[in-house]
């Protein structure tokens, strides 16, 4: 069994998402250890709890990236988390974080990466005038929306679309894409070369 931690800021559609997946087995052999918010507040700790999952607040304001990082990083290992998994996390990770969990960390971003990283992705796409908009799902290292990339999901930018309903269709996308990669990463029937993944035949143990 493998224990993956989330991460988040707000209501955590996405870790809703994760966590039904690994409910209904289409995530096998893994539960959620830890559930960790950098705002008190955030409607994904209510959740988390509803479900009898771990959930504990450690506030970033006003302390400096890394310290709180290391916080956050002591939690995890504390509850022995071999997955962290971003869910609307709005904090940049340190470089110190990163090399904490190397090739073990993961975030969804709301479009087709290299394409508009940043915030408000759906937005920036709707209104460049994109066609195909989608989801990403990417290991995440120093740099923003920037790691090899594991999963993506493409969604039709339709004549009747606002940014609104766009994005609605996107995190359809994203509730699936991102439980695809989880399994992936802890199935280990991958490897990275260069910014390629690349599936192998079996899994490595």
């Amino acid at each position: 069994m493998k224990n993956i931690g989330i991460l988040l800021s707000g209501r955590g559609s996405n870790f809703e998402a994760i966590a039904r997946n690994i409910a209904s087995g289409h995530v096998p052999d893994a539960r959620i250890a830890l559930v960790i918010s950098n705002k008190p507040d955030a409607g994904g700790l209510g959740t988390a709890r509803r479900l009898g999952l771990t959930a504990l607040a450690i506030p970033s304001r006003g302390k400096e990236r890394e310290q709180h990082d290391r916080e956050v990083a002591a939690a995890l290992k504390e509850h022995k988390v071999e997955l962290v998994c971003l869910a609307g996390y709005m904090r940049l990770l340190s470089p110190w974080f990163v090399k904490q969990f190397p090739q073990r960390i993961l975030n969804i971003h709301p479009s087709l990466l290299p394409s508009f990283p940043g915030l408000e992705a759906q937005q920036q796409a709707f209104a460049y005038g994109v066609k195909v908009a989608g989801c990403t799902v990417h290991f995440v290292d120093e740099e923003l929306d920037h790691g090899a990339i594991l999963v993506q999901k493409t969604v039709p930018v339709l004549d009747g679309d606002d940014e609104h309903s766009l994005a609605d269709r996107i995190l359809e996308q994203e509730h699936i894409a991102y439980s695809e990669a989880i399994r992936m990463v802890l199935e280990g029937n991958f490897e990275v070369a260069g910014r390629r993944l690349v599936r192998t035949l079996t899994a490595s143990k």
